[in-house]
């Protein structure tokens, strides 16, 4: 059977209750990838990649809120290794893909524009809220963890966790597809 393949991505970045302090600025800390089959109707894969900060330190509001502790970012890639394993490994450039609002996506190319590294993903890529706001008729578009419910779905795994929420995501992308409302998204800017 021909695969119709769809990253799903979710990152978590540096986070602090209240402004950054000073000198310190959002960024990446983790990648979560899932990789749907549309065609299949199922998720086929999922992965993770941890992202070192260069320019701020994961605080403790942070950790509570992603488990992730700084010797975890600690030990993961830099942001441009990220994004290459994104494209080699991934096919990041090739294939569509989604992610649940446009948090994501815009995170990724400030962070791109910032450190002068290529920008990761294709311009075929979809607003997953959005979406799933309008086929569901809803006036308000919905958290993630929130649209689960409306969807009947449950929430696997930690919320906020970029690996779980991409896959989780993902299930929402496939109960689009199931109702035949799935659509790639035009080709966009990074």
């Amino acid at each position: 059977m021909e695969k119709r393949l769809l990253n799903v991505v979710d990152v978590e970045a540096t986070c602090w209750e209240g402004s950054p302090p000073p000198g310190q600025v959002s960024e990446i800390i983790e990648i979560g990838l899932a990789v749907v089959d549309l065609k299949a109707g199922e998720r086929i894969a999922r992965h993770r990649i941890m992202v070192r900060p260069a320019r701020s330190s994961v605080s403790r509001f942070c950790t509570e809120l992603t488990g992730i502790t700084p010797a975890e970012a600690e030990s993961g890639a830099d942001f441009a290794e990220a994004c290459r394993i994104l494209a080699a490994e991934h096919r990041a450039g090739a294939l569509p893909w989604a992610s649940w609002g446009d948090y994501d996506r815009l995170q990724f190319a400030r962070q791109c524009a910032a450190t002068g590294t290529p920008y990761p993903f294709g311009r075929r890529h979809t607003n997953a809220k959005v979406l799933f706001t309008e086929v569901h008729g809803l006036r308000k578009r919905p958290g993630m963890a929130q649209a689960l419910g409306v969807a009947g779905l449950p929430l696997e795994g930690r919320h906020h966790r970029g690996e779980d929420d991409a896959w989780n995501i993902a299930a929402l992308v496939l109960s689009l597809n199931a109702r035949g409302a799935w659509r790639t998204g035009p080709p966009a800017g990074p």
